[in-house]
């Protein structure tokens, strides 16, 4: 059991050391549900930058597989921000360590009184204005004077001094963004269970099935009720009345279970969108090197249908269940109640099987849409060679024999389609035709139990039209996933945390001598394309020290851009020894390699994005951008010879650019590649070919920066 005290003295007693963060955060995963997946070992801290808390702090986090978000906030938005950021780490203001090393605040339950974590692993109880005072503190002491001076200027009285001067001080400080620290959550790679348990989805489905279960209830109360109105011949208008109530009744379960549906649909659709956008950048690139234009467009709308047949389809499905279990149950009760309950079952199985010969048939006439999409879509983007190069005698052959083919799929997937519609229809005769033999032999009908049966088969019907949409649902469903899976299950692939976390090196030792060992070693690199026999590398050896500035030159197809890949972390060596200041890739982690070693990829490897030229510039570097990241973006520009350009675009550093935006040149493109790279500060820039569209003055301008800014360079290029 865990003990829960009220805080008794100030909340440096509270802080936990960097050192120790490793056991906070397994706290916090552990105690709010946040991970399945055991730890991976401890990062070594004998080399790291102890002053870089980020990194303590998402390399603690990505040991029990979960996610440590930076998170900002206004100065005036304080309060609200400690009632509501839990599970979080919170690092203590420098002031109230009086040059100490700071320490963390472990923020466990939000709230107008929050509970911290002590380093006792107990709950303290803290009000959230304490937090907020700590927090503001730092910042607004110099401005206390002032505000007091000013106050006593205009004559406000000695004892409300210092409520206005808070507000003033507020007023002034309102806009102040300050780092609060970093709130914990689950990956979006990790299971559905754990993101919808996180995101509190189960109570809203299952508040929506409960308001659906009693709107079921009132409904056949309802016709339990008029049911004694006309067959008992009760004549009171009371019972009519009860019946009118009892149907407005469940007006209220109605509006709170469609608005539970809506806030469902809304948690899940935003998993989902999270974890396909953190899948695309999880995966291979080699797995989508082949993929043509029209392939990925059709990913993102098979996507986009995934998750509107995903609520659809699944959301009917549950209700199909409880709807056609009230049925059975009722259905029993009437006359010919095994029987009706057999034939309810026997259409049940019929209508299954029907969707499973329409999924088969869908299937071939999807695949047939799919490579007529693709190929529309490829010759769409490549229409002027069309136009330049294919004989237009020849041109539509091809396209007619899809078409042929398309049809006769169409005309064979609406016939199963058609079967699949008419089962619903044909319960009714089904249903009805059930009830004659019992009626013929007895002697009597009981006509309550009639009634029963006649409500059972309109409720097995409405069933039947439910299931029906929601097997058409789950065959578009299963079709859309074989776009969407390799996505979905790229999110779920580990990711491992770093072994050591490194502190930046300086290209010099500090005697001003070159360092003797190499920044990156490679040893014996050998790399095959997947499904392929031959070697694009085979033991390949490479060492590159701090300074050094290297071309490489080979003939097309001999592995020049392979090994950049190899070197930059785009890709894994088969076999051999790939080191990077002594340590691996697995030593480092992917996130880190890649800071470090950053490549600028081929021209048709590269892309603008349809964002601002500054997002451009500095999406390697850091984005939103500070000052310096500014002033160093406007600089290469100036060196690159982008500043014309940039003098030109009516917004500036704001112009959007890309299909939808200003339209660069391929010259333009190419030093916009060759400064990203350049800004991200990394220990080593690899450019592949990314100099061969520029000009001779360009290239002269292009080159000298490169040399310049780079601390170690290799260039990739023809002979």
């Amino acid at each position: 059991m865990i003990m829960t005290r009220q805080l008794v003295g100030n909340l440096d007693e509270l802080c936990w050391p960097s050192s120790r963060l490793d056991e906070a955060v397994e706290w916090l995963v552990r105690s709010h549900g946040l991970g399945s997946s055991p730890p991976t070992p401890r990062a070594s801290m004998e080399a790291a930058d102890l002053d870089s808390d980020h990194i303590l702090v998402e390399s603690a986090a990505a040991r029990f597989g979960v996610e440590a978000e930076p998170v900002t906030c206004l100065f005036n938005r304080l309060d609200g921000f400690f009632r509501s950021a839990a599970p979080a780490i919170i690092p203590m203001p420098e002031v109230s360590h009086d040059g100490a090393a700071p320490g963390y605040l472990i923020l466990c339950r939000s709230g107008r009184t929050c509970q911290l974590l002590d380093p006792e692993q107990r709950l303290v109880r803290v009000s959230s204005k304490v937090l907020t005072a700590l927090f503001r503190s730092p910042i607004s002491s110099e401005y206390n004077k002032p505000a007091n001076d000013l106050l006593e200027l205009a004559g406000i009285r000695l004892e409300s001094r210092g409520r206005v001067a808070n507000a003033l001080i507020e007023s002034w400080l309102g806009g102040e963004v300050i780092n609060a620290g970093w709130m914990l959550r689950p990956s979006p790679g990790a299971s559905l269970f754990v993101q919808a348990r996180n995101s509190r989805i189960f109570p809203r489905l299952f508040g929506w099935l409960g308001m659906y279960v009693v709107q079921n209830v009132i409904f056949i109360l309802a016709w339990w009720l008029i049911g004694r109105v006309v067959l008992d011949g009760q004549t009171d208008r009371g019972w009519v009345w009860a019946w009118a109530l009892l149907l407005l009744s469940a007006l209220p379960f109605q509006i709170i279970g469609a608005y539970l549906q809506n806030k469902f649909s809304e948690a899940f659709s935003i998993i989902f969108k999270q974890r396909l956008l953190y899948g695309a950048l999880k995966m291979n690139p080699d797995e989508i090197r082949h993929l043509g234009s029209g392939q990925m467009l059709e990913r993102v709308m098979e996507a986009e249908s995934f998750e509107v047949f995903a609520l659809g389809g699944g959301l009917t499905a549950l209700l199909a269940m409880i709807q056609l279990g009230i049925a059975a149950f009722i259905l029993f009760q009437g006359e010919s109640g095994l029987l009706s309950v057999a034939l309810l079952i026997i259409w049940l199985t019929a209508i299954l099987v029907a969707g499973l010969v329409n999924y088969r048939s869908g299937r071939q006439w999807t695949d047939t849409y799919r490579e007529m999409t693709n190929g529309l879509v490829e010759k769409m983007v490549g229409h002027r060679t069309r136009l330049a190069q294919e004989d237009s005698q020849r041109r539509h052959e091809e396209e007619d024999a899809e078409l042929e083919q398309y049809e006769t799929l169409t005309h064979h997937f609406s016939r199963m389609g058609s079967l699949l519609n008419a089962i619903p229809s044909s319960w009714l005769v089904a249903g009805i035709a059930g009830l004659v033999p019992t009626i013929l032999s007895a002697s009597s009908v009981e006509l309550p139990k009639f009634a029963l049966s006649l409500g059972g088969i309109m409720l097995a019907h409405q069933t039947f039209g439910m299931i029906q949409a929601g097997i058409q649902n789950a065959i578009m469903l299963l079709l859309s996933w074989d776009q969407v899976k390799p996505v979905y299950k790229a999110a779920s692939e580990p990711v491992a945390a770093p072994g050591v976390i490194p502190k930046d090196h300086s290209p010099l030792t500090t005697d001003g001598a070159v360092s003797p060992e190499p920044l990156l070693l490679a040893r014996e690199l050998t790399y095959r394309y997947p499904l392929s026999q031959r070697a694009v590398l085979q033991y390949c050896n490479l060492e590159v020290f701090e300074g050094d500035h290297i071309i490489l030159e080979g003939a097309s197809g001999g592995g020049k851009t392979t090994l950049g890949a190899l070197l930059a972390g785009l890709r894994r060596q088969e076999t051999g020894l790939l080191l990077l200041r002594g340590y691996d890739r697995n030593s480092l982690g992917e996130e880190v390699w890649r800071r470090r070693v950053v490549m600028a990829p081929q021209f048709h490897e590269n892309h603008i994005f349809n964002e601002t030229f500054a997002f451009n510039l500095l999406m390697g570097r850091r984005w939103p951008p500070e000052a310096e990241d500014m002033v160093a973006a406007g600089e290469i520009c100036e060196e690159l010879g982008l500043s014309d350009l940039l003098a030109r675009m009516p917004s500036g550093w704001q112009q959007l650019v890309g299909e939808n935006g200003w339209q660069l040149s391929h010259g333009e493109r190419s030093r916009v590649f060759i400064a990203r790279a350049l800004l991200q500060k990394a220990d080593m820039v690899i450019m592949d070919e990314s100099f061969g569209a520029l000009d001779p003055e360009n290239l002269y301008f292009a080159l000298d920066c490169a040399r310049r800014r780079a601390a170690t360079l290799l260039v990739i290029a023809h002979p």
